[in-house]
């Protein structure tokens, strides 16, 4: 305890000035938005060191308040704005298959199969149907695809 004193004297009144910089340089390392709001948190109490001369355990309860409340408001205003892109499926590859329709590289026996998208081969679940079946992807769950065979049963060779 007596070094964080020793420590808080020495660094002075730049103390939370150095940990909001910090958190707010993170901030651009680290994907999230968190580090963003705890360096609002650092500067705030940065702010009020300047008019009340307090302990440095009562700067930290503080902080630690502070932090909880700005992450709060944030979370709450992003609720309440969605954000809106020209990628809604980006990180959501087995949603953006949805509807679409695939030939069955593996048969589904006792309801798992597999069917090659692109460069990739996805697992899928279904009725029994064998391989080169034309089948459509009705909904995802877990990465695994639900599907039903297509009105044409079978591709032409």
């Amino acid at each position: 305890m007596e070094y964080i004193t020793a420590l808080s004297d020495a660094v002075g009144g730049w103390t939370w000035w150095i940990v909001a910089t910090f958190l707010l340089l993170l901030e651009l390392l680290v994907p999230g938005v968190y580090f963003l709001w705890l360096g609002v948190a650092a500067a705030i109490v940065a702010l009020s060191t300047i008019f009340i001369d307090w302990s440095w355990q009562w700067e930290l309860v503080s902080f630690t308040t502070l932090s909880i409340v700005t992450i709060m408001i944030a979370r709450m205003v992003v609720s309440r704005r969605p954000i809106e892109t020209d990628h809604p499926m980006l990180n959501r590859r087995a949603d953006a298959l949805i509807g679409r329709s695939f030939v069955l590289e593996d048969p589904i026996k006792s309801e798992r199969g597999r069917v090659k998208v692109d460069d990739s081969m996805w697992r899928v679940s279904g009725p029994d149907c064998p391989a080169g079946t034309k089948v459509k992807v009705m909904t995802t769950v877990d990465g695994v695809l639900t599907v039903e065979p297509t009105a044409s049963d079978t591709t032409p060779e």
